[in-house]
């Protein structure tokens, strides 16, 4: 099975973030991601990673305030040195946190002008994270109406332009399959450029199970080709997420299961 990690902006979201932790380790996951976690300490989330010996897999770049601000500046013009700013902080909280990657949101734009900044910050981003394993992600214009970033082959052009041995695509299979309407082929496409992938049931965003797109096949395939990177839940759960875990159960190592 893949190697999987829980992302504690989604699950767990009935208890405060701290607290998410915990009930990761105790639903057997080794690693989780936190899509933004500026808005508490540093200190407190490496104090609970060590606590229960998770691995941090992946934060987002900021804005940290998603759900009313803009969704990232490394693609809009006139947004660099917000973009610089954000940058800065990110790092630090990466470095802190022992993120194993450290995604780099594009922002809403469109045209030419977008495509020459996205690739000017993912340049000094590259330079300033020194080895940091960098992601950028594709996001369907459903869920993300104007986002830059939304297309695969724009992603694969914009990664052999910028040319970085620390940059790499994130892969979501919902998005992609949003966005390529068949999940398996795009993987085959794009898969030499993965860091990181992620998964949710499409349609709904909820457990990637039921659905359009064949998660076990999937799992298979990334076993069978030897992805050794992290596979991470990302999506709403249908109730509450303990019970809904059936999707990954076997790759997990539950607090006191023996073997």
């Amino acid at each position: 099975m893949p190697r999987f990690a829980a992302n504690l902006t989604r699950l767990f979201a009935d208890l405060p973030l701290l607290e998410r932790f915990g009930a990761a380790r105790a639903a057997g996951f080794d690693a989780v991601e936190v899509l933004f976690p500026y808005e508490g300490s540093a200190a407190d989330i490496v104090a609970q990673l060590a606590r229960h010996t998770l691995t941090m897999v992946l934060i987002n770049c900021p804005p940290p305030n998603y759900a009313e601000g803009p969704r990232g500046f490394a693609a809009v013009p006139g947004g660099e040195e917000r973009f610089r700013h954000d940058l800065k902080r990110s790092l630090r909280y990466a470095r802190a946190l022992g993120a194993k990657h450290l995604h780099l949101m594009a922002g809403v734009a469109e045209g030419p002008a977008p495509r020459a900044t996205f690739v000017a910050n993912l340049r000094h981003a590259v330079e300033a994270a020194r080895g940091l394993p960098l992601t950028i992600e594709p996001l369907n214009q459903t869920d993300m109406p104007g986002y830059f970033l939304n297309d695969f082959n724009l992603a694969a052009d914009i990664l052999a332009e910028v040319a970085a041995p620390n940059l790499y695509l994130q892969f979501d299979a919902y998005h992609a399959q949003i966005i390529t309407g068949d999940v398996m082929a795009a993987w085959e496409t794009y898969r030499h450029l993965v860091g990181h992938v992620q998964v949710a049931g499409y349609p709904g965003r909820h457990e990637p199970v039921a659905g359009v797109i064949d998660y076990p096949a999937y799992f298979d395939l990334l076993d069978a080709q030897g992805y050794a990177g992290w596979v991470s839940g990302e999506y709403d759960p249908a109730g509450r997420t303990e019970a809904g875990l059936d999707w990954c159960r076997a790759g997990l190592h539950p607090v006191g299961a023996k073997g």
